[in-house]
């Protein structure tokens, strides 16, 4: 199977296995919001205008809403789940939702912050310039983006690695089809600053959160 082929198909069933598997009990097995997320979900509300807007990209089933409304900001919530969403709307009705995925997004300096939580794992590294700018053109300069980039053990990423390549799948390093949720990559830190700089994001803020069996890299970015 030729690369594009194979992560189109990657992509379509993460859509369907949120839309079938995930979205109908998402919320029964979502706990608190980890502190540190909060945190940097903090620090960017505190960042914009009292009446600001914040996009939520991808925003699952709204987790955060709460956190921003309870705030005084405006929230707008993109996911290309059309179960997630659901679940989102029938939570927050009055918050402006669309189905669309990170790649697709078009939206032109209408947001004082962004926020990408939880979903940058599921980004192909083909996409990752393409989806960071989606971002950066999203909200206004001077703006900040909250990312978290998920990491795990090297030795996972070797031995899943050697595993599909041995199936004869077109995988490249960093990428794993062995987790939860189905694909997932890891860039190399080194690949993350290069892709932010090209996109004219300065990190101005940073952290690390632990898992059971992996950690997240927080970063708090700001339009240049």
């Amino acid at each position: 199977m030729d690369r594009p082929t194979w992560l189109a198909e990657q992509r379509c069933k993460a859509e369907q296995r949120y839309d079938r598997l995930y979205a109908p009990t998402y919320d029964e097995h979502d706990g608190p919001i980890p502190p540190v997320h909060q945190r940097f979900v903090e620090q960017l509300i505190a960042s914009t205008p009292d009446s600001g807007a914040i996009l939520d990209a991808p925003c699952g089933t709204g987790r955060y809403f709460p956190l921003i409304l309870g705030a005084g900001r405006t929230i707008v919530g993109i996911d290309q789940s059309a179960g997630m969403l659901a679940r989102a709307r029938a939570k927050h009705p009055e918050v402006a939702l669309e189905r669309r995925g990170l790649q697709e997004l078009a939206l032109d300096g209408e947001f004082d912050a962004a926020m990408c939580v939880d979903a940058m794992e599921y980004v192909f590294p083909e996409d990752w310039p393409l989806v960071l700018t989606n971002l950066r053109r999203a909200v206004r300069s001077g703006s900040l983006i909250y990312l978290t980039i998920e990491k795990i053990s090297p030795e996972e990423l070797a031995t899943v690695f050697e595993e599909a390549r041995a199936e004869g799948l077109p995988v490249v390093n960093g990428e794993n089809i062995r987790r939860g949720g189905g694909y997932h990559y890891y860039p190399a830190p080194h690949r993350v600053e290069g892709w932010l700089a090209d996109a004219g994001l300065s990190v101005v803020d940073e952290g690390v959160s632990h898992g059971s069996n992996y950690a997240y890299h927080h970063v708090l970015a700001r339009v240049d």
